[in-house]
């Protein structure tokens, strides 16, 4: 199995059909932003494995960090005693964390697992069932994390019923509201803040409502940002009714917006926080983080797994947040952010684009360009029937073919740029001139 085609026909034959690829290749390399394949490819990659290698691929203080830690100890099991790298990591996040009162750490494997965690605390701590999510949110595909994911039916399409207690609350986005990308932030803030009170008088009493989850800027909801006004909102109606507020920084986190966390552009503080993604830059781990007065509350024994903070994870992460202030991630996240939108927007005011771009948004390197639609849905104002169907999949195609990794997201046109947070200006610019190359000849094509 060594030719590109022999593994790829092995991985064809034999890896479930329940795993969607965009490229019938096989990765063989990753060194920063670049990565190769099996096929002889070098590949530009603004995916960072949907945003997980923030640091690039293979950053070496972050692998020598891992490499090291193998040496020692690979596996301290959590529910048997502590291991320094666990300690080490939550001594490195407290001075990150958006609010001094998030204090108390658990760590596990994914980003669905803290979810589910986040989930099973909330009811826990409040002794109340119910949860609020949101329209457009993805919090992952384990059973729980399923049920309060409301992007697209194909996460959870034939397997109902789902987790019980979940109610769904509209997010301001303008499609939410049926209306169009120059919509009021106000506006649609008042709006869905209106929703959410509604549902709390008509569908789930507060009473019986443990925990409103949320992510700062939907994912695979269309990478939205959520107005402050809407988070200060949520935050007071918990606080009012004695609920939870539970923070998803999944992918929003650890520089991906510009900030630590993206809730921070709001300065609301989480009863509980999610992380996961970038927190180990490619080594499986994540994290809930809460406040000690309502992790004492929990029985122990009530968390844990066996995997769960791993030791080699740990020590890889500890490397990403000592990279992080030595190397100032975040001073060239908003320098190249500044890049990338100064593109986007231009190419999005050219004439000759017929206004098939509809919205460019996004936080710090959490960007997405939304394309116009001739048949998304009739009653949806923002659908132009001169636009050349699917044109996100057919762009991103095309970038591939010119030689980069670009995404889709959400059941609009939307494609979504996460490049390494330490891109360099010339790889950035690279990758904005594939794109542009790639809309501007699907456009042309029609």
């Amino acid at each position: 199995m060594s030719t590109q085609s022999s593994l790829v026909e092995f991985g064809q034959r034999h890896v479930t059909k329940g795993l969607g690829r965009i490229t019938e290749d096989v990765f063989q390399k990753g060194e920063g932003s670049w990565v190769t394949m099996a096929s002889g490819r070098r590949i530009l990659d603004f995916t960072c494995g949907i945003g997980v290698t923030n640091l690039g691929h293979c950053h070496p203080k972050v692998s020598k960090a891992a490499a090291d830690q193998c040496l020692s100890l690979v596996h301290g099991q959590c529910s048997i005693a502590f291991h320094e790298p666990y300690l080490q990591l939550i001594e490195r996040l407290i001075p990150m964390m958006p609010d001094p009162s998030l204090d108390s750490f658990f760590f596990w494997n994914s980003g669905s697992e803290a979810v589910e965690g986040a989930l099973k605390m909330a009811r826990q701590m409040t002794r109340k069932t119910n949860i609020i999510t949101m329209q457009g949110a993805y919090h992952g595909r384990t059973f729980g994390a399923m049920a309060v994911t409301k992007s697209k039916t194909i996460y959870s399409d034939g397997v109902a019923p789902l987790m019980p207690g979940v109610f769904t609350t509209p997010f301001p986005y303008w499609h939410h509201f049926n209306t169009s990308p120059t919509s009021s932030e106000d506006e649609l803030v008042r709006a869905s803040l209106y929703q959410l009170e509604l549902l709390l008088q008509q569908q789930t009493a507060p009473t019986d409502t443990a925990a409103i989850l949320v992510e700062p800027v939907i994912g695979e909801g269309g990478y939205v940002p959520a107005p402050p006004a809407f988070m200060r909102g949520l935050r007071e109606i918990c606080d009012k009714h004695g609920m939870l507020l539970i923070i998803d920084e999944v992918q929003s986190g650890f520089g991906r917006t510009g900030k630590n966390f993206a809730i921070e552009y709001s300065g609301v503080r989480p009863d509980i926080m999610t992380m996961a993604k970038g927190l180990a830059n490619g080594f499986p781990l994540s994290a809930i983080v809460s406040r000690k007065e309502l992790t004492d509350k929990l029985k122990p024994g009530s968390m844990g797994g066996t995997y769960a903070g791993n030791a080699v994870s740990c020590a890889a992460a500890v490397a990403v947040a000592d990279a992080f202030k030595e190397e100032k991630i975040l001073d060239n996240v908003q320098a190249r952010s500044q890049e990338l939108f100064s593109a986007l927007n231009g190419l999005r005011s050219k004439s000759s684009l017929n206004g098939n771009i509809l919205d460019v948004r996004g936080q710090g390197l959490m960007v997405a360009v939304e394309f116009a639609s001739p048949s998304h849905s009739a009653n949806d104002p923002a659908v132009l029937a001169s636009a050349p169907k699917s044109l996100a999949s057919r762009v991103t195609k095309r970038c591939l073919e010119k030689g980069m990794f670009l995404l889709t997201t959400s059941v609009y046109e939307t494609v979504r740029f996460i490049p390494p947070l330490n891109i360099s200006q010339e790889d950035l610019a690279k990758g904005v001139q594939i794109f542009v190359e790639a809309v501007e000849e699907i456009v042309k094509e029609g």
